[in-house]
Parts: C-alpha cells; sequence; structure tokens
C-alpha cells in the first residue's frame, strides 16, 4: 500500500512537471545552476545545486527551492519560476536534492523532525554553506516546495525557527503529521487527512522541538487545491491551525478576499501581503498547484520582491563617500513608512530602514503624526508615543543594516485613523 501511495504522489508530480516546465521560461544570461559538494554535514547524502543570479545583491536573500516526490533540484530548477524570479530580485536560490530511491523527502523520521540527522539537517548544512560563501541576509532567508518539498518546508520552519523569515508550502502537511516510528516514509493516516489536532496541539509539536526559543516565528504561506488526491485538503486547515497557533494569531482571518477566479485567501495576524499566516485555497485544483505566478505572490509574502538596481555593480559600492546608493545620509540612517493595506477602521504599515555610507547596528525612528493617527499595535520594534510624536527602536535582531543597504519591512504595526506616511528621522547606534 505504501508503496503504491507513493508511486500515485510521483505520477501526478512526473506530468506536472514536464507541463510546467515547458509553460515557464528559463533565464537566458550566463548563470547557471551548480553543483556543490562538501557543503557540510550530510548523513541522507543529499546533493546541493546552487543557482546565483549574475545581478546577485550585494547582500542577498536566500531561498530554499524542495522538489517533490520522484523529483530533483534540477527538475525544481526547470520547472518552476525561482532562477527567472532570482534574475529579475538578486536573491539565491539554494536547490537541495534527495538521492534515495523515493526520491522522497524524510519529513517522517525522528532524526529529520528533530534536525538531529537525515536530511534536515543536511540541508541546514546547505544554507550554512552558502551564508558563508555568499554574504546572505541572513533576516532573509525563505523556504518554499512543492507536495513532498512542501511538507519538507513544513519541518525546515519547525525545526530551525531561528533561521527562517517565511515560508510557502505547496500541497503540504504540517510539521510532524507524516511522523512515523516504523521506519516508513510515508503516512497514510496525514496523507488522507485523518490526523485532526487542535491548534494547540499543532503549535506545541513546534514549540517543543524548540524549547527556550523566544526568537520571531516564521511567517507561513499555505496553498492547497480542495481536489488534492494524493496529500488531502483536510490537510490545508491543520496547517492553518499550527502556523496561527505558533504565530500567536487567533483562527479568525483578518482579510478574506478572492485575489483571481477560483482562489480563496485568508490572513491572519495582519492584512498585508506579509501577514504573519496567508493561506490560499484553490477551488476544484487537484494536487498540483506551481503554476505560473504562483512563485511570485510567494516572493511577495517573502516581501523580496524588489528588482536589484542593474546600474549598481553587486561587488562594489557608490563612489562618492558622502552618498549612499539607496538614499541614505552618509554614516547615518533613513526610514521610510510603506503603508501596505487599508480598511475601514484601520490600517497597516510597514517600515524600512536604511544605513548611511556605514553600516549601523541599530536606530531609533522619531515622526509626527499629521492627523490624529495612532498606533494600536505594532511587531518587531519598541514603540512609544506621546501625543502625536511617536518613538520606535530595534529589538536588537534587526538592528544592524549593511552599509548603503536597506533592511526592507524591518517592523511594522497597525495604525487608526486615516493612513498616513509623515516623514521619519533616523539616528544611528
Amino acid at each position: 500500500m505504501r508503496r503504491s501511495l507513493i508511486a500515485a504522489a510521483a505520477a501526478v508530480f512526473v506530468a506536472a512537471a514536464a507541463l510546467i516546465a515547458v509553460m515557464i521560461p528559463q533565464p537566458a544570461n550566463a548563470a547557471s545552476l551548480t553543483r556543490i559538494t562538501d557543503f557540510g554535514s550530510n548523513p541522507s547524502n543529499l546533493e546541493m545545486y546552487l543557482y546565483v543570479p549574475d545581478n546577485v545583491a550585494p547582500e542577498p536573500a536566500m531561498v530554499l527551492g524542495i522538489h517533490w516526490c520522484t523529483g530533483s533540484a534540477n527538475d525544481f530548477y526547470n520547472g518552476t519560476e525561482w532562477a527567472r524570479l532570482a534574475d529579475q530580485y538578486g536573491f539565491i536560490v539554494v536547490y537541495p536534492s534527495v538521492t534515495r530511491s523515493s526520491k522522497c523527502w524524510d519529513v517522517a523520521s525522528a532524526a529529520s523532525l528533530s534536525g538531529t540527522g537525515s536530511d534536515s539537517l543536511g540541508i541546514k548544512s546547505m544554507m550554512d554553506w552558502t551564508i558563508r560563501e555568499h554574504n546572505v541576509d541572513t533576516d532573509r532567508i525563505f523556504s518554499t516546495g512543492i507536495s513532498s518539498g512542501a511538507m519538507m518546508t513544513n519541518v525546515m520552519l519547525g525545526v530551525y525557527p531561528e533561521v527562517f523569515e517565511a515560508g510557502a508550502a505547496f500541497s503540504g502537511v504540517p510539521y510532524t503529521c507524516f511522523r512515523t516510528t516504523n521506519g516508513s516514509e510515508w503516512n497514510s493516516e496525514c496523507s488522507q487527512g485523518r490526523i485532526n489536532r487542535t491548534p494547540q496541539q499543532w503549535g506545541d509539536e513546534v514549540r517543543t522541538t524548540n524549547p527556550g526559543y523566544t526568537g520571531p516565528w516564521p511567517r507561513m504561506q499555505i496553498w492547497h487545491g480542495t481536489n488534492d488526491d494524493v496529500l488531502f485538503y483536510q490537510n490545508f486547515q491543520e496547517q492553518i491551525d499550527q502556523w496561527t497557533n505558533v504565530n500567536g494569531t487567533d483562527q479568525a482571518p483578518e482579510l478574506s478576499d478572492t485575489p483571481q477566479a477560483n482562489w480563496n485567501r485568508t490572513r491572519y495576524g495582519g492584512t498585508g501581503a506579509q501577514a504573519q499566516v496567508e493561506a490560499i485555497s484553490l477551488q476544484g485544483v487537484g494536487h498540483n498547484l506551481m503554476a505560473n505566478g504562483m512563485a511570485a505572490k510567494a516572493l511577495e509574502f517573502f516581501g523580496i520582491d524588489k528588482p536589484v538596481d542593474p546600474t549598481t555593480s553587486p561587488t562594489t559600492g557608490p563612489t562618492d563617500p558622502t552618498t549612499s546608493p539607496t538614499g541614505g545620509p552618509a554614516g547615518g540612517c533613513s526610514a521610510v513608512i510603506k503603508v501596505v493595506s487599508t480598511w475601514n477602521s484601520g490600517w497597516q504599515a510597514n517600515v524600512d530602514v536604511t544605513a548611511g555610507s556605514a553600516a549601523i547596528t541599530g536606530w531609533t525612528l522619531k515622526w509626527t503624526w499629521p492627523s490624529g493617527q495612532t498606533i494600536s499595535s505594532s511587531w518587531n520594534a519598541g514603540v512609544t508615543s506621546s501625543g502625536a510624536s511617536v518613538t520606535a527602536e530595534d529589538v536588537g535582531w534587526n538592528g544592524s543594516v549593511a552599509a548603503g543597504q536597506t533592511r526592507t519591512s524591518t517592523w511594522g504595526f497597525i495604525g487608526t485613523g486615516t493612513a498616513a506616511t509623515p516623514a521619519v528621522t533616523c539616528t544611528p547606534a
């Protein structure tokens, strides 16, 4: 039975990968997929492939692109949009690849689910190698995957929450849902949607793996087709339950809409594009979800959908020492409030902080509201208000900004009154 179920999942994606590869044009430039060996601890003999675009950013974001059962790094590279998006936005893509016969990820063993061995440890070694060798911005690390790769994305965020900013799982299951104790790779109870836990129980699975962790939890974007007959649709809600609970939101969405026909989207913990959890249900769609344009939606959720300036070399800085390529004052910093969504009773904004010609290790922002606005809640900053005056300070982990660089969506808040973007004064630490 287990072999037939794995084969069924494989058949879906063999056909899907061939179709997607035809639909999605690949980059036409000198950059190519490169095999990396000797990247570190690799107990399950995974292969590592890396895509670094020609115009890679000076301190690039990093995305894990994790393939489906029977797939490979080359299949994910050729069959999805991530390399083309990397060319456009300057981030790096790490493509792990399974070598075991099933070509499915280990999302079932105790070793992989704890990060003490197997696939999760091998992928973490790939990430560590890439961070060292390519000056990756460690505040902008993400994971995405399809089917078995979506399950592995849930595992990676569940095991290493301190590493990831966010993930996007296409047709997956919650972290630990596929756990087995008999050595089997396949868990029919989970795949057929028969494991139903409370949000608290799902959240406890993540917290128990990370005792003592007090940092921010990764955000999660969840995609699922209502007609999925490989990893049944019930797993969609179970993932929502897990990641809303982990992130401390309730299970009632702050936003519900239909961004396009047959897409039902809900957002939890916020209404903007970088809400804590975003879930997209696709009416009448089966297991294959990675259609053209979906990766761009995931990139928007990640918050790294800003093109690299083609006129600026990624390896050299500005020639004028009194200016910054991002407009920040020399030796100082600047900040911009960016409204990402509005509704009848309020609005959400993210704040970008830019360093001048010298790196900064912290920041203090001040501004004055023009028309009686207030902040009702905020995240990733210490905020105090006195009348119309607002002061915000970094919370340690998000205080450092490299010279001439912008930390996007450094922190955010929910505002009351009419949305406003007053001028901000930034003082570096």
